[in-house]
Parts: structure tokens; C-alpha cells; sequence
């Protein structure tokens, strides 16, 4: 197959507006989604087209040999001083930054100069974690890439949008798939990276050796995506099993897989009292792909699936998505009225505004409209609130004023929340 070129616009628009900011803009995500690609290939030719001379880019790959001697602090920080002086803009364009160590004293040592705008990507726990701001003492500004969302997938997809569902909540959105052609090569490629990629990385990081828990835990979220689950609750299945392990191991590995963006963690959001309510959580799939082989394609249930992709779709827009529960009493067999949760699949929040979000397979009937509605109805603020379906209907609100929106008018249009 011919080489393909996603264009990737929402993260290049990410990275223009943040040129010549003073801070240090570092682009993460998982390995494999296209950090390199946008940074060194999409990005680089930006600037090339808006004018800056190609000298004047300074262009690093410490996982290359050519440069591997600048895996030395000193050597890469004397590296850089010898390419630049003070009188010209300059562009500094570092992949995998992690492989030289203590990496943040180089960087930090050139942020402050006004005539040098930094970019970076990385791909380790450490370097992918929150502490990534910390390490460069508030001068970071993080762009966080993930996999190709529906509509880039479709934008490259030799086929209609149905088909293009079909494979993308099967093989996910890992750029590289889109560039195989037989489907038992997709599959081996998604097994692999799980498991020679993902979890090697993991596994060498922190020196886990003769371990099989951990293994077998992702095994266990990738049948549960969109369950309720804490650390206890986990050690206490695999103790059922005849495994030991307990609270802190899980605890723990689940940090590592969050680090590494594998999953993604939901907290639960109590809309009336308007707090959080803690454990248990809602872990998520950061691509479908590489969860469905990691079960070798045993579990496909396209609720659940749909369910984390709109999940993902959110987060890639910028939302902080919590799952929401309401409270609501009502009448028991005993005539008395009794308190009981109710839970919203999303809420998203983005500044000042909020989004109430529920995902429907399909609602076929006005049984099913209730039962998909219960919560938001019992939700007494006015913000807007949207049920996501993937029933082939036009936009429309109901008497609730509930918005009801096709899954795929919902994913193709950047703006569909505020339809």
C-alpha cells in the first residue's frame, strides 16, 4: 500500500498556537500514535512554509545512532550551544528527550534564551506522567497525541462510513494499521506492540521480573472497559482464582499502565452534591485495537466499545470527562421512598461549561428512550445534556429537550456537542 498522509490538522493547530510561548512544549501519548510524525514531518514542514530557513531548525533523534552520543547531557547541551547564536530565531525539534538523562537541565537551560522555541516528544512512564511539568519547574506546556480519531480514520478510510466503523472499532486507530493490508497482519501487529512494546517497556522500566500479575490485570480491564473497579476489588478476583497478589501490586500496576496511556481512568461525580465521590473507577482503552487484541478478538460487544470510543473522542477534544451519578428517591415494594444512584456514562466538563452525555447503541422503542434518560432528566441545572446513538436518525431534541445525535454526526463534527 502507498505511504498515506493524515494530515493530523488538530494537533498541528495545537502546536502553531503555542509557538514562541516561552515554555517548553512537549508532545506525548502512547508510543506508536504519531508523535514523531506530527513533530518531525507535519510540524518541520509547517515551519519550512511559513518561512523559516531549514537551518535554523535544529533536528534531534536520540533513538537514532547518529546521534546517540548526545544521550550525555553535556555532550547534547554543547551540541546545541554550537548550532545557535543570539541574533536569529531558533527552532530545537528533540525526539525521545528521556534517552538522555537528567534531560530536563539541558532543556531548562535553553527555555529561558527568547530566541529558541523548544519542542519534544518522549515515551517512557516517567517521562509521559503529570510530574512532566514539574520536571521542568513550570516552563512545560503539554500537547498529549492519541491514536487517530474516527474522523481522521475516515478521512484516509477507502470506503463508506459504516465500513470504516466496522474497522476502526475492531483494529482501533493506530496510524500504522491503516497501512496493512491483510487482516491477520493487523492483528499480529496490535498483539505484538501489546506485548513487546507496552508491556516490555513497562516491565524493564521497573525491573518486574517473573511477573505474570500484571499481565493477566490488563487482560482483566480489557474485559471490563467501563466497569466499576478498584484495587481491592481486583486483588480480591485474582486471590478467586488461586493468584496472590494484593491491593498495593494492583494499585501500583495500574499506575504504570495510566503513565503509559494504555488506559485511562474515569472518576465517578456525584452531580447534586457536586463532588467527587472516589473509588471505585471507570478504566477506558486508549484504542480499541490493541485492547480487542490483547482478548484475541473474544470480546466485541459493540456497546462497550462504542461506549470507550466516545470516551476517547471526548478526551481528544479537551474535556475532562467524569462519570456522573444522580441522586433520586423512590418507592420500594414497601411503599417507602429510598435514595438510589443513577449514573450518567459522561460528564464533560471545559471551563464554565458542561455536557451531560449518554451512549445508546440503539433505542428502538420508548421503553428504551426512558430507561436512557432517567438520569438526565433527574438532573435539575440546565446544562446541556445529549444522548449519543448509533440508530441511523437525523438531530433532534426531545419533549425532555434532551438532544438526540447519530454517532456518526456526533464523531465527524468537531463541534456536534453544541448542535
Amino acid at each position: 500500500m502507498a505511504k498515506l498522509e493524515i494530515k493530523r490538522d488538530f494537533y498541528l493547530n495545537k502546536l502553531i498556537s503555542r509557538m514562541h510561548n516561552g515554555l517548553i512544549k512537549v508532545v506525548t501519548g502512547i508510543r506508536r500514535c504519531g508523535k514523531s510524525y506530527l513533530l518531525f514531518n507535519i510540524f518541520y514542514r509547517y515551519l519550512i512554509s511559513v518561512g523559516v530557513p531549514k537551518e535554523k531548525i535544529i533536528t534531534i533523534d536520540l533513538e537514532d545512532l547518529e546521534y546517540v552520543a548526545l544521550r550525555d547531557k553535556m555532550a547534547l547541551f554543547e551540541y546545541i550551544k554550537s548550532r545557535i547564536d543570539d541574533s536569529q530565531q531558533w527552532y530545537l525539534l528533540i525526539d525521545e528527550i528521556q534517552n538522555c538523562l537528567d534531560f530536563e537541565q539541558v532543556l531548562t537551560s535553553f527555555v529561558k534564551k527568547d530566541n529558541i522555541d523548544i519542542y519534544v516528544t518522549g515515551s517512557n512512564s516517567k517521562f509521559l506522567s503529570s510530574d512532566v511539568i514539574t520536571e521542568f519547574r513550570g516552563r512545560g506546556d503539554i500537547v498529549q497525541v492519541y491514536p487517530l480519531s474516527f474522523s481522521e480514520f475516515v478521512s484516509v478510510y477507502q470506503g463508506d462510513v459504516r465500513e470504516a466503523w466496522k474497522d476502526y472499532y475492531y483494529y482501533g486507530g493506530m496510524p500504522h494499521v491503516l497501512t496493512i493490508t491483510d487482516p491477520k497482519d493487523k492483528i499480529s501487529y496490535l498483539a505484538d506492540h501489546c506485548n513487546f512494546v507496552y508491556l516490555k517497556d513497562i516491565v524493564e522500566r521497573h525491573k518486574l521480573k517473573g511477573d505474570s500479575v500484571m499481565s493477566t490485570l490488563l487482560d482483566v480491564l480489557s474485559s471490563n472497559i467501563g466497569s466499576l473497579n478498584n484495587p481491592n476489588k481486583l486483588a480480591n478476583t485474582f486471590k478467586s482464582k488461586g493468584i496472590n497478589t494484593n491491593e498495593v501490586t494492583i494499585s501500583q500496576y495500574i499506575d504504570y499502565f495510566l503513565d503509559s496511556f494504555i488506559i485511562s481512568k474515569a472518576k465517578r461525580f456525584d452531580i447534586k452534591g457536586k463532588k467527587y465521590i472516589g473509588s471505585p473507577f471507570k478504566y477506558y482503552f486508549v484504542d480499541m485495537g490493541l485492547r480487542n487484541a490483547r482478548l484475541n478478538y473474544s470480546q466485541l460487544e459493540e456497546t462497550h466499545i462504542m461506549e470507550n470510543i466516545i470516551y476517547n473522542e471526548l478526551l481528544i477534544r479537551g474535556y475532562k470527562v467524569d462519570v456522573g451519578l444522580v441522586e433520586k428517591y423512590q418507592k420500594n415494594e414497601s411503599g417507602n421512598y429510598v435514595k438510589k444512584f443513577l449514573e450518567v456514562d459522561f460528564v464533560c466538563n471545559t471551563g464554565n461549561n458542561r455536557y451531560y452525555i449518554q451512549s445508546a447503541l440503539s433505542i428502538p422503542n420508548l421503553e428504551k428512550m426512558e430507561q436512557e434518560q432517567n438520569s438526565l432528566v433527574n438532573i435539575d441545572d440546565y446544562f446541556k445534556k445529549i444522548i449519543v446513538v448509533k440508530d441511523d436518525i437525523k438531530l433532534y431534541h426531545n419533549e425532555k429537550g434532551i438532544l438526540i445525535i447519530n454517532l456518526f454526526d456526533f464523531l465527524l463534527n468537531q463541534n456536534s456537542l453544541d448542535l
